[in-house]
């Protein structure tokens, strides 16, 4: 298996609850870090949803790998943002045997 190129940067995002002062709460998003990664595309789809049509199109990310439970290493519930394209994570897996890399299941979708 060849090296990946790593020659993209996304920020990587965390969802983050905060207080609204009314006893409820807004839902948000917290910048971790930026990732250098290889973006690839794996299949697409275009569906509807609530009458407008929706293309779905799923990609595979990899990015360095990062021992559980720090930071660095991303998880599903988070996404990687690139300008204005959002990428949430669905999955992640060790590319190799050592861990050296991850690959992130994401899928982005787009009104059309």
């Amino acid at each position: 298996m060849s090296a990946p190129r790593l020659n993209q940067a996304f920020v990587l995002e965390a969802p983050e609850r905060a207080s609204d002062g009314a006893g409820g709460f807004i839902e948000g998003w917290v910048v971790l870090g930026t990732v250098w990664g290889e973006i690839t595309a794996r299949s697409g789809r275009e569906t509807a949803q609530i009458g407008t049509a929706v293309s779905r199109m799923g990609f595979k990310i990899v990015v360095r790998g990062a021992p559980f439970g720090t930071p660095e290493r991303p998880k599903p519930q988070q996404r990687f943002r690139q300008g204005v394209r959002i990428f949430p994570i669905e999955a992640v897996a060790e590319r190799d045997p050592e861990g050296r890399y991850l690959t992130c299941f994401v899928e982005e979708e787009v009104v059309v």
